[in-house]
């Protein structure tokens, strides 16, 4: 039985497990992690859980160490690089005129690489400006192109409700949203109601498309003909989270009746 913990590298970066081995960790340790690329500071953001047995999860990679303050003095020194490195680089950007946007800057651990992530409509030739960054900072240069959900991810900010974004907090990985998402959820189809500050489709649609699908299963659907205390109508429109539904009367009137109050459904057209 072996215990493991969620790890982040970055404040909004993805949460990663990790087996704690001997050590005792709690939110807010800072620990030394092997990766692919080499070893990395990570911070520990959720509590120890035990992998209790007959759990078929693959095996986790371990903490290398605890960090300590030559580690925190490197981490420190390393995020004045990244941005002295990003003010360069925009410099660079401007003086060769190329059309892309530098997003951030990131510094391996131990100091030998630098990434440059950033966005363009279209394929860039950075050649001389990888030149004039090997140049300037004499370790190997990486010029990584994301999307503008990343971007987002990255620069942070707040949403139309007010809280910070979904995808700096808690999302870890972007799920396919589409427009059917939003006319589940009854909301209007512009583009500007219904996108996030990435200009792309709210992430909230999607992880709430369950939910709505979950509720809608007791509603009836639009068109359908029912009977209420009022009389025989149609349904017109759902209200999801009220748990009612708009009927046109015979007359033409409209009227919202809670779902207690529909007395029978029937699929024959008035």
């Amino acid at each position: 039985m072996s215990k493991f913990v969620g790890i982040r590298f970055r404040p909004q970066g993805k949460v990663y497990d990790f087996d704690v081995g001997h050590f005792v960790l709690s939110p807010g340790s800072h620990v030394i992690l092997e990766t692919e690329r080499g070893l990395a500071l990570g911070t520990v953001v959720t509590v120890s859980k035990t992998v209790e047995k007959g759990q078929n999860r693959p095996p986790l990679k371990k903490v290398y160490r605890l960090a300590n303050d030559g580690d925190l003095e490197q981490h420190r020194r390393n995020l004045e690089r990244e941005k002295a490195g990003h003010a360069y680089c925009l410099e660079c950007i401007k003086k060769l005129g190329l059309q892309m946007n530098l997003v951030s800057v990131e510094s391996l651990f131990d100091g030998t690489k630098l990434t440059f992530f950033y966005t363009a409509d279209g394929r860039v030739d950075f050649r001389e400006l990888v030149k004039m960054l090997v140049k300037a900072y004499r370790v190997r240069i990486e010029m990584r192109q994301i999307g503008v959900r990343n971007r987002a991810k990255m620069c942070g900010g707040i949403g139309r409700c007010g809280q910070e974004l979904c995808c700096c907090t808690f999302i870890s990985n972007f799920q396919p949203v589409s427009v059917r998402m939003a006319k589940e959820q009854g909301l209007s189809l512009n583009p500007s109601k219904i996108s996030g500050l990435c200009g792309r489709l709210m992430c909230c649609l999607a992880f709430e498309h369950g939910t709505y699908c979950d509720l809608k299963g007791k509603f009836p659907s639009w068109g359908k003909v029912v009977q209420t205390k009022t009389g025989q109508g149609r349904v017109v429109r759902q209200n999801i989270l009220k748990e009612s539904v708009t009927v046109q009367l015979e007359d033409g009137k409209e009227l919202d009746v809670s779902l207690e109050e529909i007395i029978e459904k029937t699929d024959v057209s008035p």
